[in-house]
């Protein structure tokens, strides 16, 4: 899975997301897109099974870009921690997806196959999202 290979704070703040991206909203690699219509957090894991979800679908052909990374850590509590016991461990990294941004693009491969390769993907993430193409 994707994570960042050193960070510079274990613990972060999780910032509430409430804005529309301008960067990351157009098509720069491929002529299909994977756009998300509202704002969250995409864990590293949801990345994962949707590249997987792809690439099992268009079968070795095309070309596949991942356009978000999971550099927000996120805590975790133990099951029945006490209250005032501090901040959790890191348990998993998440990207904060704003509404507007690509997640995936797609290039090499005709037009139904990749709606459908990105319509399993869609499936796997936790906004809600819609195909583009150019």
């Amino acid at each position: 899975m994707l994570m960042p290979k050193k960070v510079k704070y274990r613990r972060q703040f999780s910032p509430k997301i409430r804005a529309v991206t301008t960067r990351g909203a157009t098509l720069s690699f491929g002529k299909y897109g994977l756009k998300s219509q509202e704002e969250g957090y995409i864990t590293a894991r949801q990345i994962e099974a949707g590249r997987r979800a792809i690439t099992r679908f268009i079968a070795r052909g095309g070309k596949l870009w991942i356009r978000i990374f999971p550099d927000r850590p996120k805590t975790k509590h133990a099951a029945e921690a006490p209250m005032g016991s501090g901040k959790g461990s890191l348990d998993h990294f998440v990207a904060n997806v704003e509404a507007g941004r690509i997640l995936f693009e797609l290039d090499g491969i005709p037009l139904d196959t990749a709606k459908e390769a990105l319509r399993l993907a869609a499936q796997k993430m936790s906004v809600k999202t819609k195909f583009i193409h150019k």
